[in-house]
């Protein structure tokens, strides 16, 4: 990661700012050996131009994973590839097309890897539907507002697929259940294809999922995915506040060996504004931060062993 020439007021927000990240105690990644994963909304990224704090703050928080989710990038790239930028030549980015309309609220969703860590494995598309036939037409029951967006990856001898993203808030939970519902079993009828690219798929991004005692966090694990044990020990939300579970990251457990125990959030708000932003509002910083904090798990991503046992046991 390559800062470069910043101001005096940049250089203090990042040491704060790296105090914050330490708390969250990321462990370091292993070539070959594990990878550290992140989901994170950043919001409304690119509807303005942030600043350059926020530019430089936010690559020092995406430079601490291998690979990240971003939810709600917006249809002007600019900002993000300023932090491309800065997280240095070694980084790539795939991303979903914006959909046109305040469904959709101009959104994309991006991947952006450290290739030294992640390859990409060439599938990147948005989810579709199921449809029916209804006279000459082929439509759906229900449509996602923002199409969740999945790619392949491989990682050491681990093959992955990673699916993200972004339900609906809307006028009502019940609406908010039938689309997370819907992600649900696409998930599972994904992997259950006979020429499946891989049955290894992690979902994540923000559910809109208020607590895990709502009927919306039982609707996404009615299909069998499961929350890893590092992130279900912990009782800490992914909004500013902690106290919301809108963001989520889950798993077919094929190889529960695959998640280590380490997961959590990064707390770079600590309710705090000033060290990073003198003198802002609270409101403003989630405009030029945001308003969800990143999630992150890690994954070991060697799994010759659990493979050699599969095939012994047949």
């Amino acid at each position: 990661m390559y800062h470069g020439k910043i101001s005096k007021e940049i250089a203090a927000g990042l040491i704060e700012l790296r105090k914050r990240i330490a708390a969250a105690k990321i462990p370091s990644s292993m070539l070959d050996e594990s990878i550290n994963v992140a989901t994170w909304n950043i919001r409304e990224f690119g509807k303005k131009k942030r600043s350059d704090a926020a530019i430089h703050y936010i690559a020092e928080i995406l430079g601490q994973f291998d690979i990240v989710g971003i939810v709600e990038l917006r249809d002007n790239l600019n900002d993000l590839m300023r932090v491309l930028n800065i997280l240095g030549p070694y980084w790539r980015t795939v991303y979903s097309d914006m959909i046109r309309d305040a469904g959709g609220n101009w959104e994309r969703i991006a991947y952006i890897y450290d290739k030294r860590a992640v390859v990409f494995n060439g599938l990147a598309a948005e989810a579709s539907p199921p449809r029916t036939k209804r006279g000459s037409e082929y439509l759906s029951d229900i449509s996602w507002w923002r199409s969740p967006y999945y790619a392949s990856f491989r990682s050491g001898n681990f093959d992955f697929v990673l699916l993200t993203v972004h339900i609906r808030w809307g006028d009502s939970e019940k609406d908010r259940e039938k689309e997370i519902a819907l992600v649900a079993e696409w998930v599972d009828k994904k992997r259950n294809e006979k020429y499946a690219e891989d049955k290894d798929i992690i979902v994540m991004g923000d559910f809109n999922i208020p607590s895990r005692k709502s009927p919306l966090f039982d609707a996404v694990l009615k299909k069998d995915l499961v929350i890893p044990n590092a992130l279900l020990k912990i009782d800490l939300g992914s909004n500013l506040e902690k106290d919301k579970r809108y963001d989520q990251i889950l798993h077919c457990p094929i190889y529960p060996e695959n998640f280590t125990n380490n997961g959590g959030v990064v707390d770079f708000y600590t309710g705090d504004v000033a060290p990073l932003f003198p003198g802002m509002s609270k409101n403003d910083f989630t405009y030029q931060m945001s308003d969800h904090l990143p999630l992150w798990i890690q994954i070991n991503t060697n799994i010759e062993s659990q493979r050699l046992d599969q095939i012994i046991q047949g």
